[in-house]
């Protein structure tokens, strides 16, 4: 017994104005306050220490923030003997030994500097510069693969898929002043691949039905198609986030930005696929037409 065909088109004027309010939201903390970029955007120092015994991050964390070392970040570095400090502020000789002997006073066990590195303020404007150039010629493969490996309005509904989910994260980032390093970007360009991949799902069930089925319908067409691939579609996603959810929980605070962003990523890219890429195809009427020339009456045979 087939399943019944969801009306997924039923609540598109709804989730598009969702999706407006979210993106122009976005657009508006990115423009307000920006991103709160990380040390290996910014330059600072990188200050590594071992313990005696396994290190109180807590601890550490209060005791620099009294001594005006602000957002500082202090992770677990290899073993829960070794600590990784990154300071946002620029580097100073003798720094390292002024941490370690602040955070040798605040605790009984023994610390000592394993290393200091500072990170310059060109590499960081450098790393920048790459990152962007990065995402934008991803996105121009992006495009020019789905055109020719589908049709233009398909490519056009999966760039502004992309477009979306990469905005809404980006947005989320800004809104709530998280961290912004190389890992989160990292999870950015990795959400670009999931989303595509979803949107490529659709598109490719969508022409398979514009194709098979003898339908006028559009908005039909791709109803009985995002149904067809709704079972797909709810496993891949909830298995991949049962991954992204335990980063999350017990990763760790080196991988929590890349593990946060992964997690909105993902949840919004699943959305994005059906309700934003689907729903440009009925506003850019989309028909069978695009895909197959209209068929042409075969000619009589002029033979005597």
């Amino acid at each position: 017994m087939k399943p019944a065909i969801l009306n997924f088109m039923a609540i598109r004027q709804l989730t598009a104005l969702t999706s407006l309010l979210l993106v122009l939201l976005s657009v508006l903390s990115l423009s307000i306050s920006g991103l709160q970029l990380g040390l290996d955007f910014t330059g600072g120092t990188l200050i590594e220490l071992s313990y005696g015994a396994p290190a109180p991050l807590d601890l550490i964390r209060v005791t620099l923030e009294k001594r005006g070392f602000d957002n500082a970040l202090v992770q677990s570095f290899g073993s829960p003997t070794e600590v990784l400090i990154r300071l946002a502020t620029s580097y100073r000789p003798g720094v390292g030994e002024e941490v370690q002997q602040l955070l040798q006073q605040a605790t009984e066990s023994k610390v000592s500097l394993l290393r200091t590195e500072f990170v310059g303020a060109q590499v960081g404007e450098d790393l920048r510069e790459r990152s962007g150039l990065g995402v934008l010629v991803a996105l121009g493969a992006i495009m020019l693969y789905v055109t020719f490996r589908f049709q233009f309005k398909f490519a056009l509904g999966a760039l502004v898929a992309l477009f979306h989910d990469v905005i809404i994260v980006l947005g989320a980032f800004s809104l709530f002043r998280w961290e912004f390093d190389l890992t989160v970007l990292a999870a950015i360009l990795a959400v670009i691949g999931y989303s595509l991949n979803d949107s490529l799902v659709v598109a490719d069930r969508i022409r398979e039905n514009f194709r098979r089925l003898r339908l006028d319908d559009t908005c039909e067409i791709i109803n009985r198609s995002l149904t067809e691939i709704l079972s797909r579609t709810l496993m891949t996603s909830l298995t991949t986030l049962l991954v992204v959810v335990a980063l999350f929980l017990f990763g760790g605070e080196m991988i929590h930005g890349f593990a946060t962003a992964l997690l909105i990523g993902i949840s919004v890219g699943t959305y994005s696929s059906i309700y934003v890429a689907s729903d440009l195809l009925l506003r850019m009427n989309f028909r069978r037409e695009d895909l197959v020339p209209p068929d042409t009456e075969p000619q009589e045979d002029a033979r005597p």
